[in-house]
């Protein structure tokens, strides 16, 4: 009789699927390095300005994924320097990055993929035309007793005209947007009849 070996993959604690070809995740380990090799990211997006450990940095190159550090390239010191807020530079070049299929499939990164994770996660909803109040439940059931106001303020209050949709759009938010615009001319259409 022989035995099988199951090899036991571990997500990240934050994993998760936003949309299709588009994962959220906290900083990797080499414990989850099984489980997001079998994924083959094309991209890795870091929002917090904390450089990838060396190990982490050797996994994406070895996979062949393309890190791009924007927490890096938009941050800037403050005081405290233990917190700052998200940056509108950061999300609406995070947007843009993420809603570009050529990307995908994206893995949305920082260091506790609760706050910048989130936050770019909460404006990719206000994007699709989620109602503020689910945002927030998405937003909370990840960040737990973490959850910031000042992030949820910030998903509020994001201006979605800084965000310039690449060509490449994928397939499901084209389609989102095409039954919204429906809804849209449905909802006139009635408004119309009524007068």
């Amino acid at each position: 009789m022989s035995h099988v070996t199951v090899k036991l993959l571990t997500p990240p604690e934050q994993f998760g699927i936003v949309e299709p070809g588009i994962y959220r995740s906290d900083m990797l380990q080499p414990l989850h390095f099984p489980f997001i090799k079998q994924i083959n990211f094309k991209t890795v997006v870091m929002l917090s300005p904390e450089i990838p450990n060396r190990v982490t940095s050797n996994l994406m190159e070895e996979g062949g994924m393309k890190l791009v550090h924007l927490g890096m390239a938009t941050w800037k010191p403050t005081q405290p320097s233990t917190w700052r807020p998200v940056s509108e530079e950061l999300i609406k070049e995070g947007l843009e990055l993420i809603l570009n299929s050529d990307s995908h499939p994206v893995l949305i990164m920082c260091t506790s993929g609760i706050h910048e994770t989130g936050t770019l996660v909460g404006c990719l909803r206000k994007l699709e035309g989620w109602n503020f109040s689910s945002i927030i439940t998405e937003y909370r059931a990840y960040a737990g007793t973490k959850a910031r106001y000042v992030n949820e303020q910030f998903i509020e209050l994001f201006d979605l005209d800084l965000v310039t949709l690449p060509a490449n759009l994928p397939s499901w938010l084209i389609d989102q947007q095409e039954m919204l615009a429906e809804e849209q001319e449905e909802q006139e259409a009635k408004l119309l009849t009524m007068h």
